[in-house]
């Protein structure tokens, strides 16, 4: 509700004002004008200790002032009395008058303060002047909801979730029935006030007919004119509240547009760190109960500010720009709401089958659901989605497909609508990748640094105007070979960790600080293993990537995406993601049970595990640790003699034939655990393989083991070796110089 309506709710107080503005004939230009002024005094309430300042504004707002009154000739509500209102503004001075409007305006601020219903709350500077008054279009901005902020969704990102979203939620569901009453209530004053108008209309036709026939009937038609005059300014002031009620209103529908917005904003954002491992809270089907009763409210505001202009006035600009502004954010609202639920693969083989979804959280509005439009999918390369996105919009044809750079099939789907679920989805199951169009490579760049994305598409007509609308799907990399797995999650995963929540696709920073990427890596590594990744296992990372020692904490030291992934490790023919990613996928497929035990240490280097076990003092105390030299492989550390030997290192080769549990209990020399000082088979046991106690098998052979042998300490511990040769020996080498496996028969 507008300043002046929120006065006009108190006829003592209204009139006292009217008073006022009567003194210099100005009553007629405040309730005519009342947005106006009221949006451009707000504006201008501020402590100013310039006279020349002062005066700039007045004479500006004097200028001003003449120009909105020149359309105002054309409008039957004021036009007979225009002439009395230049007149009245010609004879006072501009700073005189800018003056009164001024000090009207804070005295109603003044007087609505002592209106308890109606208080607004406004801080009165030493001068009386009022700063922040809430409330006015264009007086005051709606405050950006509690964690839209960019600084503090970066931290919310990085954490894998943003802690604002169901509170944002909450508060956008608790406000809208709020907004729908308000619609529903001006909808009644449109429907009144059309009603009033017409009324007017025809007395107004039925005066300027008789008026001419009446000459000589002064007094009758002076009596008529102030009673139409009476009603012209009732109807005046009722369009201008109406006008700004529609207004507020517009205005608080976009805030809550905006917030909802923002927060389907975050879910692609965490969506995207979910790629990466990160805990994702799925609260889609929240943001699109705010997007269905959204788009319930912009239909009625719509169909408000049409009936305001369906009325045949004159002068009715504003009505004109509010319909554009109200279409402009219904149309972002269902644009916005066409997204990708199901990524694809962000790894993607050429010739594999894969599977992604659309949906469109629109629900039943707008009646799209029930011819089940077609979906269309294709792949665009990181320039091609540049421009699409760019333009924001689709081809004019229905029947242009966008360029492509790539051949998929099975990539037609229809959006269907669940009743039960409400969810209006296409989901495309089968999906193939046939060939890839690459873009020329520049300098070291390679096909895994290379990022493309899935564009779907859509075309639906909603009374008789044709909607385009279009999604795309997080980049993803293409390979033929496995071996370009590797690099490939390299280039994914700093982009889905660092990426901004609105960019120009695919842009990433090219360096972070070390808390991000820490972080980035810990989420990375626990959503693999189960288990994340402690302060000191980070520490070891830090120092590993920047080839020293860590000084305080690390946090803001910047890391390049060269040295995370290009450039190779000091006196190493391989990358840090190299490593870190073998290491990862050995955990993985190898590990699991033993590093969520916390049996291995891991991330720790040579000299440091060395220090550690000789200052344990006992011999057979050993501990398992990731190797620095070769890709995915894990050896073992063991004090003997007063001094440490390492195994040469097991990769996944090994581990296939032999797990490491059962290889530690192999070795006798084993025998307590650093760091728990637990007893080796107390802390393995549950881990080791079941053996056979039978020497035959049911079926007449034999059974026969495999075992680690390490010549180096076997000859010492008193363990005895059964080995039995054949002619042809039945040493099973395992790729190292210090240990071997044995089968023994």
């Amino acid at each position: 509700m507008n300043l002046w309506k929120r006065i006009s709710c108190n006829p003592d107080v209204k009139q006292s004002m009217i008073q006022y503005y009567d003194e210099k004939g100005l009553a007629d230009i405040r309730v005519y004008l009342a947005p106006w002024i009221e949006e451009r005094i707000m504006s201008e309430l501020i402590n100013t200790t310039s006279t020349e300042l002062y005066e700039r504004d007045a004479l500006q707002f004097y200028e001003d002032l003449k120009q909105k009154l020149i359309p105002l000739s054309n409008d039957n509500l004021i036009k007979f009395k225009l002439a009395e209102i230049c007149t009245s503004i010609t004879q006072t001075p501009a700073v005189e008058l800018y003056t009164h409007f001024r000090t009207g305006v804070q005295r109603e601020i003044q007087l609505l303060d002592q209106m308890p219903q109606f208080a607004y709350g406004v801080a009165a500077a030493v001068n009386g002047s009022a700063v922040g008054t809430p409330g006015i279009i264009g007086g005051a901005s709606m405050p950006v909801p509690t964690g839209m902020h960019s600084n503090n969704m970066a931290a919310a990102t990085l954490n894998g979730s943003n802690s604002y979203a169901g509170d944002n939620l909450f508060a956008v569901q608790s406000t809208i029935p709020k907004l729908s009453m308000a619609i529903n209530t001006i909808y009644s004053e449109v429907q009144q006030f059309g009603r009033s108008y017409e009324t007017f209309h025809n007395c107004f036709n039925n005066y300027s007919q008789r008026k001419a026939a009446m000459v000589g009937h002064d007094s009758e038609l002076h009596l008529q004119d102030i009673q139409l005059q009476d009603q012209c300014r009732i109807l005046a002031g009722q369009r201008s509240s109406i006008l700004q009620e529609l207004k507020r209103i517009t205005f608080d529908y976009d805030a809550i547009q905006e917030t909802v917005i923002n927060e389907l904003k975050n879910w692609q954002r965490n969506q995207a760190l979910a790629g990466n491992g990160a805990p994702f809270r799925d609260n889609l089907d929240d943001i699109q109960r705010c997007i269905v009763l959204l788009l319930e409210l912009v239909g009625k505001i719509l169909e408000n500010v049409n009936a305001m202009q369906r009325i045949p006035l004159e002068h009715n600009d504003e009505c004109g720009e509010l319909i554009v502004h109200v279409r402009q954010a219904q149309q972002v609202l269902v644009l916005s709401s066409f997204i990708v639920e199901k990524q694809p693969p962000q790894v993607m083989k050429t010739n594999t089958r894969f599977a992604a979804g659309v949906r469109w959280l629109i629900g039943p509005q707008l009646g799209i659901s029930v011819n089940g439009p077609q979906v269309e999918c294709i792949i665009l390369s990181e320039a091609q989605a540049q421009r699409h996105s760019a333009q924001r919009t689709m081809p004019d044809s229905s029947n242009s497909t966008p360029a492509s750079s790539g051949e998929i099939v099975n990539n037609i789907g229809n959006l269907e609508y669940n009743n039960q679920t409400g969810v209006f989805s296409a989901s495309f199951r089968t999906m193939q990748l046939k060939k890839i169009k690459r873009a020329e490579k520049k300098g070291t760049e390679s096909v895994m640094d290379e990022k493309f994305a899935l564009l779907f598409y859509t075309s639906v007509v909603v009374n008789d105007y044709r909607i385009r609308v279009w999604t795309l799907s997080l980049p993803v990399v293409v390979i033929v070979h496995g071996n370009q797995e590797p690099q490939s999650w390299a280039t994914i995963t700093w982009d889905n960790a660092f990426s901004d929540i609105v960019r120009e696709p695919f842009h990433v920073p090219d360096k972070v600080v070390w808390s991000q990427l820490a972080m980035a890596l810990n989420i990375k590594f626990e959503s693999s293993t189960g288990r994340g990744l402690t302060e000191e296992n980070l520490n070891f990372l830090h120092e590993k990537l920047f080839r020293r020692s860590l000084v305080n904490n690390g946090d803001e030291d910047y890391i390049t995406w060269a040295q995370f992934c290009k450039e190779p490790l000091p006196d190493r023919s391989f990358t840090f993601w190299d490593w870190f990613f073998a290491i990862m996928k050995l955990t993985k497929d190898h590990l699991l049970n033993l590093w969520k035990a916390g049996l291995i240490v891991g991330f720790i280097n040579k000299h440091r595990a060395e220090q550690e076990l000789m200052h344990t003092q006992e011999a057979g105390t050993f501990l398992l640790r990731f190797s620095d030299s070769e890709l995915g492989g894990i050896t073992v550390g063991f004090l003997k003699d007063n001094s440490v030997l390492m195994l040469s290192p097991w990769t996944a080769r090994d581990l296939n034939i032999r797990g490491l549990a059962d290889r530690i209990h192999d070795v006798d020399m084993l025998r307590w655990l650093y760091p728990s000082r637990r007893n080796r088979d107390e802390a393995f046991n549950e881990f080791y393989t079941q053996r056979m106690e039978e020497s035959t098998r049911h079926d007449g052979y034999v059974t026969n083991t495999i075992r680690v042998n390490v010549p180096a300490i076997e000859n010492n511990t008193g363990t005895p070796q059964h080995v039995m040769q054949s002619p042809h020996s039945h040493d099973i080498q395992m790729g190292n110089l210090q240990n071997s496996t044995i089968m023994h028969l």
